[in-house]
């Protein structure tokens, strides 16, 4: 695996693996890789010739008031796991490099994908992603790129980007990778300690007896929303930024639970704000 820190050095080994005739798989990421990062390398490895990995905490996506400096990084462990699993290439520019001085286009999605659920709770946020995953597109220009469905609403976002913007690329979308005790993985549970981990398994009971209730025959979302609402709220430590049940391709909210249905959840616990969903295709 090469590490390569350059845009240049970059574009030369796209262009090398393009003339080999080569498929090339991307996986953007912000670093300290766990096995839910490593779910979408494994697929990238096992349907690509070429995979090509980024690392960048990107600033742009982060408010005035979040954890861009305290964001964990762990660039040794995530490099020596990346080889293991067979990546061809790891990328690994600087802030400077991506948002050089005089830095001034964005690239801005209107309409309901970015207005309701994190959207509405981080002004900003999904101009910072939209911008930065279109850069690195334009970088990397893979052939399929891999996103992870705990990040429900950045996979509408970006759907929506590339085919507004007319890449020729294949979103591919992997499930959410859970720990054994139903806690979807993430970066920022590095934060929690042993008493708010446990505070935090509340955000996937929530959901997964919301799955149980809709399997029984409950279509009303309203219903739905308040069980799940009243289940995180029994634990006081967790604080509720929103509950939604929204169509997921759409993310517009539903009063009848029919289709693609996404019921998301976001909520601080301590220091940091962990979001979960599930997602069902009822008749």
């Amino acid at each position: 695996m090469e590490e390569i820190h350059t845009i240049d050095h970059l574009r030369r080994k796209i262009k090398t693996a393009r003339q080999a005739g080569k498929l090339i798989g991307f996986v953007p990421t912000m670093g300290y890789l766990h096995a839910g990062h490593m779910s979408l390398v494994e697929r990238a490895c096992r349907e690509n010739d070429f995979v090509v990995v980024s690392i960048f905490v990107n600033p742009t996506q982060f408010g005035p008031n979040e954890d861009y400096d305290a964001y964990p990084r762990d660039e040794k462990h995530d490099l020596a796991i990346l080889r293991k699993a067979g990546v061809d290439l790891a990328f690994m520019p600087t802030a400077d490099l991506m948002y050089p001085d005089g830095y001034s286009t964005y690239v801005v999605q209107e309409g309901q994908l970015t207005a309701t659920l994190c959207g509405r709770s981080r002004p900003g946020h999904f101009r910072g992603v939209t911008t930065i995953v279109t850069k690195l597109f334009n970088m990397v220009q893979p052939d399929r790129a891999y996103f992870g469905q705990k990040d429900a609403q950045q996979v509408a976002v970006i759907r929506q980007m590339v085919r507004d913007l007319n890449f020729d690329i294949q979103v591919v979308v992997c499930p959410i990778v859970r720990e054994p005790d139903g806690l979807a993985m993430s970066s920022r549970n590095a934060y929690l300690d042993h008493s708010q981990r446990s505070d935090a398994l509340v955000l996937s009971k929530a959901l997964f007896e919301a799955r149980a209730a809709i399997e029984a025959g409950q279509r009303d979302a309203d219903k739905v929303r308040a069980l799940v609402r009243e289940r995180i709220s029994s634990v006081p430590a967790v604080q509720i930024d929103y509950v939604e049940i929204v169509d997921a391709d759409s993310l517009k909210p539903l009063k009848r639970l029919q289709g693609r249905v996404l019921i998301a959840v976001a909520a601080k616990i301590g220091l940091p704000r962990l979001i979960d969903n599930i997602q069902l295709t009822l008749d």
